[in-house]
């Protein structure tokens, strides 16, 4: 008689590892001891042999204690205010949560990038699922995370079930999922996934059904919205203004169908956006001039680049007489400032890619620029002093942080340190003391 590891289940025509022959499998396969046709020789499914492969060439690591916060641009909160699945909540939940709140298992909406909008269901099972960082705000993208329903279903565009060990992420091994896209109905664009989350129960064939069945009501609600003509202002989502980090500042909108519309702006278009977002009461031509350069700018001058600017954000969005914004806009600078208002000190470092338009000569924006870094700073070294040594690294990391000696200097001084991290700062320590010509 085959014993538990090295029994197959039959299921459909084909046959399938016990749970623990597949976890034998996962860990030779993640360790770099077996290749694919190892994979395939021993019954993992395609699709999930597949994704362990991209998993692994992409970097994830297996022993991830979850997910990571999603780099997305904007608040969880203003992203499920605004996003196109939103108007088809309340669908979701009388098809799935409603039957899910006392049946151990959770529902999970999630945005195209993988990044989870709602979380909702079972009490315990949500509670449990945060262990995890199965929470709105996480990133369960295939890239992010690994072999997992909602995150793969997005990778290939198709509904499937993830059961127990076949998750690359040994954390998520204990859960089984059960995910389907959802598209615009109109474009034929992905929106999101659907998820239901839970026990060995949720990987059945019935669920799959159930899930599918509810992807194409959604698809079809957001349908009659649209020839009702509603909808269409809830899924506009206000626009964010991009100028943190080395890359081209940009002005982001999103259409009515949750389209991305990009547009490129120049370094004093982003200036006069980042001093417009700071004074919604707005500023006279005069003001402007002195706050973007102190000496050479003349109102004339300014005024042109209005005129330039309105051709590039819409006239809808600039308003004179005084310049003002003639509607809330949303940037990453603010996100920062929020979060660090907050105490929330792990956000608003994930959130800071970089200084605040680092090429910029006006005085109002250097002056910004170097109250953001120094308040993000100062927080990441207080963090540190209560021993998230992992927030310093991160900064260090920066490039505001190379050269930072003070910060460099508290991480050697971090007890928790292991050898080689603490070799790697003294070494960066000794570097900066012999260019900065220390002792």
């Amino acid at each position: 008689m085959a014993t538990p590891d090295t029994a197959h289940e039959q299921t459909g025509a084909r046959l399938t590892p016990s749970p623990s022959r597949l976890r034998a499998v996962h860990e030779l396969f993640v360790a770099g001891e077996v290749d694919a046709s190892y994979l395939n020789s021993n019954a993992v499914r395609p699709i999930v042999a597949q994704s362990w492969q991209r998993s692994l060439a992409g970097g994830v690591d297996p022993d991830l204690g979850g997910a990571r916060p999603s780099p997305a641009v904007t608040a969880v909160d203003r992203l499920r205010e605004t996003h196109p699945l939103a108007p088809a909540i309340p669908v979701i939940r009388r098809l799935l949560v409603d039957e899910a709140v006392d049946s151990g298992v959770v529902v999970a909406v999630s945005g195209a990038d993988g990044t989870l909008l709602w979380v909702e269901g079972d009490p315990t099972a949500c509670r449990r699922a945060e262990a995890m960082n199965f929470v709105p705000g996480a990133d369960w993208s295939e890239s992010g995370t690994g072999t997992n329903a909602p995150g793969t279903a997005l990778a290939l565009d198709t509904e499937l079930q993830i059961r127990g060990s076949e998750h690359f992420s040994r954390v998520v091994q204990t859960w089984s999922c059960t995910a389907a896209p959802v598209h615009d109905p109109t474009t034929g664009a992905l929106l999101g996934a659907i998820d239901l989350t839970g026990g060995p129960a949720v990987a059945t064939s019935q669920t799959l059904a159930l899930v599918r069945a509810t992807a194409v009501a959604v698809e079809n609600h957001l349908g009659l919205l649209r020839l009702a003509g509603a909808g269409a202002q809830t899924a506009a989502r206000r626009p964010h203004l991009v100028v943190l980090g080395g890359d081209r500042p940009r002005w982001v909108t999103t259409d009515s169908y949750g389209h991305l519309r990009t547009s490129p702006l120049t370094g004093r278009h982003a200036d006069i956006l980042v001093l417009l977002s700071r004074h919604p009461e707005g500023l006279s031509a005069d003001h402007l001039a002195v706050l973007l350069d102190d000496k050479d700018l003349d109102v004339v001058t300014v005024r042109a680049e209005m005129s330039r600017l309105r051709k590039v954000i819409g006239a809808e969005n600039l308003g004179s007489r005084p310049y003002r914004l003639l509607a809330p806009i949303t940037s990453d600078v603010a996100e920062v400032f929020d979060a660090l208002d907050g105490g929330d000190v792990e956000s608003a470092l994930t959130r800071y890619p970089g200084p605040l338009l680092a090429h910029s000569v006006s005085p109002a924006i250097a002056r910004l620029r170097t109250q953001l870094s120094a308040t993000l700073r100062g927080a990441v070294l207080a963090e540190s002093a209560r021993g998230r040594a992992d927030l310093l690294r991160r900064w260090l990391d920066l490039p505001e942080g190379r050269d930072d000696r003070d910060g460099w200097q508290a991480l050697c001084d971090n007890a928790g340190l292991d050898a080689l991290a603490r070799a790697q700062a003294d070494g960066h320590l000794a570097g900066l003391d012999f260019e900065l010509g220390g002792t």
